[in-house]
């Protein structure tokens, strides 16, 4: 009896924690929320803002001088995302073991190692004028709104931060600060630095002609994107054939890549964005048309926070009016529209970074060879703060730049290889734009903001150094154009492709390309134009751009449909963002019909693929059955030919190379290295097919009619720190998903997945923008998350749903149309 007495008070006392805990995190996770209705005083303005909230959580900002108006939008930032902002500039700073321990002491060693922060203090102390006024009113406006807010105010994450670091405390936001994030951008956005070390690596074991099999000239049949033939690679100068002995470095380099990757993923060539602008002869409005929806990784909240910045009135000393979408931390709007003008980017994605082979002194491991002559490497040191204790790194950098490997050893074979002279120690530089003394990515962003025509637009854009993008632009006068910038090397020798000696001098950067030589245009002939990362320009641009592009898929389908719809709506521009036609169905749907097979599951499955529209929806069971064929296709065919590390993950360069293959029966790459028989396509095809179904049957049931894409394809949103964790009860506060989405990698609707490690999503178009310039207020949005970055609030989580639907929602601009549909408002007034 009394066993069942203590049972009874047991589960009493155990629901009733579990009540109070309930209750405890229902309060912790509102506490942080902020008020968006009412009246504040704010010290530091000079006169009234109000920020008007519409049904979205998008703020609409009125105030009557650029100063009130840029404080604003930082404490506005702050608001909504300061976890966030302060998660990244500790990214940008290496400073990442202060909030989350020991665990992150590499990762800050090499974030210390690019030196991103000191270049980001060296901008802010360069900076005059108006550029400095709102960076420093930006940051005026973050720290007022976190001054006197403890942290648990701040948000959710610092409450459970300090259950694991208790002495962890928020600095104030300083202008460096801002800038840092160019830098990390910059990162994300890179070229061709995992290209490089996969081709080095892979020479271990092919020969330099079957890799070339693996990296194929691009497709003569897609588009360009201001050129009409082969995009250009000039001269015949290539790089020394890496080799095997230099395996240790090329690892260890890749291995601090990676670190950085964890909270500052990209470097791939398979994921871009789509951009396109279509003049008035060709759109059914008669004005000029611009779709933008950027593919970045998939996290939680959204990389982007979209606000309307509007002075009131709009005068020569407040000209601001502009709306889109910014980057919690820096001020102004990185894509959207103003009064006059629209513009959207893509990643150009140039090789602006080269590895080079440093031989170093084996007497003193601080100096290194350059033409004959030892020079001494700038040694620093560093204090890596950790919640137990001080930490010191010493950091090597070269006149090419920071020592990005750790490992030394002999260079085997290079010496024959090459004709080169064997270094007995040697390590890897890493020489990049970004890591140059450039213009800040702010100075561009204001004057972007401020442009009125397309002169206005290039000239903006004259100091946008980094990351180089494809920029596309329309106007209220029906006038259509792009325009790439940015920092791009002119090389002494080489083009790029691998890393390259250091010490003979052969190699050297000699300069960068003029801006007014980049890649533009202005009203097209074609009437429209698109970029989906392929290539810019044809065989008569005079520079090395890269070797690397994307294959041009996404751009070719976006060509097609775009002919295919004219004359084009706004409508039509949303459709084609949306669009999931699927390039690997429409190359191996052919072969698969020629599959035979007594297996019911099959024999339904390739009825379903030859019914198939080629369509990735969710619901499809045709494209779950693609996709598997495809992943068992990769594995089968390419993976046991190259190292592990270097399996296809799937993206535009594997289409590219299987659709050449496909027409080669008995290619060598068809062949399983590890087996005595032969095989051929027609056996690599009927192997994956039966693996793809029977993983199917296993996964999804053994009926393929109830099959369906999304149950494979999820898209799960993951909070970058806390919802990484590993604590379960932890990550379900932050994280949401996954979400059944359609879509794949290298499509127009480009939720991209990595054919080595399962079907969940990786990279997404982290939003998608349509605007009407003939009218600003029809213009229509949607990005991944929700505009807040509070856990359970109602912002948080609820343009997941619209976005994976395909849905949009209204981008708001005049005033009128403003108030109609406005949540909230919130005045913020001066002190006094």
């Amino acid at each position: 009896m009394w066993l069942r007495r203590i049972g009874k008070w047991g589960f009493r006392l155990g629901l009733s924690l579990v009540i109070l805990a309930s209750a405890f995190l229902a309060w912790s996770s509102r506490r942080p929320f902020p008020g968006v209705s009412g009246t504040l005083t704010v010290s530091g303005l000079n006169g009234p803002v109000e920020v008007v909230r519409d049904g979205a959580g998008v703020p609409h900002i009125y105030a009557t001088t650029p100063h009130d108006l840029f404080l604003a939008q930082g404490f506005v930032h702050a608001q909504d995302r300061f976890w966030q902002m302060d998660t990244w500039r500790h990214i940008g700073a290496g400073r990442l073991s202060e909030m989350f321990g020991e665990s992150q002491l590499e990762t800050d060693v090499f974030l210390r190692t690019m030196g991103w922060y000191p270049l980001a203090e060296r901008q802010y102390e360069s900076s005059t004028g108006e550029s400095r006024l709102l960076l420093d009113a930006y940051a005026e406006g973050v720290n007022q709104y976190i001054g006197d807010r403890s942290e648990a105010m701040l948000g959710l994450e610092y409450t459970v931060l300090g259950l694991i670091n208790r002495g962890y405390e928020i600095e104030p936001w300083h202008p460096a600060d801002t800038l840092v994030w160019g830098k990390v951008m910059a990162w994300e956005l890179r070229s061709n630095l995992e290209e490089e070390i996969d081709r080095a690596l892979a020479l271990g074991s092919l020969t330099p002609a079957e890799l070339e099999a693996l990296y194929p000239p691009y497709p003569p049949d897609h588009p360009l994107i201001v050129g009409a033939n082969r995009p250009h690679i000039p001269g015949e100068t290539t790089n020394p054939a890496p080799i095997s002995g230099l395996v240790g470095l090329f690892e260890s380099a890749n291995a601090n890549f990676e670190s950085i990757d964890v909270w500052a993923p990209g470097g791939t060539s398979s994921i871009g964005s789509n951009s396109w602008v279509v003049g008035p002869a060709m759109s059914d409005t008669g004005t000029a048309l611009l779709a933008n929806d950027p593919h970045l990784a998939i996290q939680m909240p959204s990389i982007w926070y979209q606000n309307a910045l509007h002075c009131e009135p709009k005068t020569d000393a407040c000209p601001y009016s502009v709306g889109g979408f910014s980057f919690a931390g820096l001020p102004g709007v990185i894509i959207g529209h103003n009064d006059d003008i629209a513009w959207g980017f893509t990643n150009l994605a140039p090789d602006v970074a080269d590895l080079f082979i440093e031989k170093i002194n084996p007497d003193n491991p601080n100096q290194y060879e350059f033409e004959g002559a030892w020079l001494d490497m700038d040694v620093r040191t560093e204090t890596i703060v950790t919640p137990a204790g001080p930490i010191e790194a010493t950091i090597r950098a070269t006149h090419h730049g920071p020592i990005v490997s750790d490992a030394y050893g002999r260079l085997g074979d290079f010496g024959t290889q090459s004709g080169i002279d064997v270094p007995s120690e040697y390590a890897l530089a890493l020489q990049w734009v970004a890591l140059e003394e450039t213009n800040s990515l702010s100075t561009t962003i204001r004057s972007l903001n401020l442009a009125s025509n397309f002169e206005e637009f290039r000239e903006a854009l004259r100091t946008f150094d980094v990351p180089s993008q494809n920029v596309v632009y329309a106007d209220t006068s029906g006038n259509i154009g792009y325009q790439a910038p940015g920092l791009i090397p002119i090389r002494q020798a080489g083009n790029g492709r691998s890393p390259v000696p250091g010490w003979t001098g052969e190699y050297e950067w000699t300069g960068f390309i003029s801006f007014d030589d980049l890649p533009t245009a202005f009203n097209p002939s074609e009437g429209y134009i698109v970029t989906a990362n392929n290539p810019v320009t044809d065989g008569s641009f005079p520079y090395l751009l890269t070797t690397d592009w994307n294959y041009g898929h996404r751009a070719d389908r976006i060509d097609q449909l775009l002919r295919e719809a004219e004359p084009v709506s706004p409508d039509d521009m949303a459709s084609i963002q949306n669009d999931g036609f699927d390039p690997v169905g429409e190359m191996l749907v052919p072969h698969l019909m020629s599959v035979q097979t007594n297996d019911d599951a099959e024999k339904l499955a390739i009825d379903l693929v030859a019914a198939w529209d080629l369509q990735t929806g969710s619901d499809s069971p045709a494209a779950a059955i693609m996709a598997a064929t495809w992943q068992e296709l990769l594995a089968n065919t390419y993976a046991d030919h190259l190292p592990e590390e270097l399996a296809p993950s799937g993206g535009g360069r594997w289409f590219r190379v299987t659709e050449l293959i496909l027409a080669e029966p008995d290619h060598w790459l068809w062949d399983h290295a590890d087996t005595d028989v032969r095989e051929d396509r027609d056996a690599i095809i009927s192997e994956s097919f039966s693996k793809a179904v029977a993983y199917l049957v296993d996964s999804l049931g053994e009926n393929p009619s109830n099959w369906a894409w999304g149950e494979l394809h999820g898209a799960t949103f993951e909070n970058q720190t806390l919802g990484q964790s590993g604590v379960a009860p932890i990550e379900l506060l932050f994280n949401r998903g996954p979400q059944a989405v359609g879509g794949g990698g290298d499509l127009v609707t480009a939720t991209a997945w990595d054919a080595t490690n399962g079907f969940g999503v990786t990279w997404v178009p982290s939003m998608r923008m349509v605007i009407d310039m003939g009218d600003l207020d029809s213009a229509i949005t949607v990005h991944t998350t929700g505009q807040s970055g509070h856990a359970f609030h109602e912002h948080y989580d609820d343009l997941i749903e619209p976005w994976a639907n395909g849905e949009y929602y209204p981008m708001w601009w005049e005033r009128e149309s403003v108030i109609a549909n406005a949540a909230s408002t919130l005045r913020l007034l001066p002190a006094g």
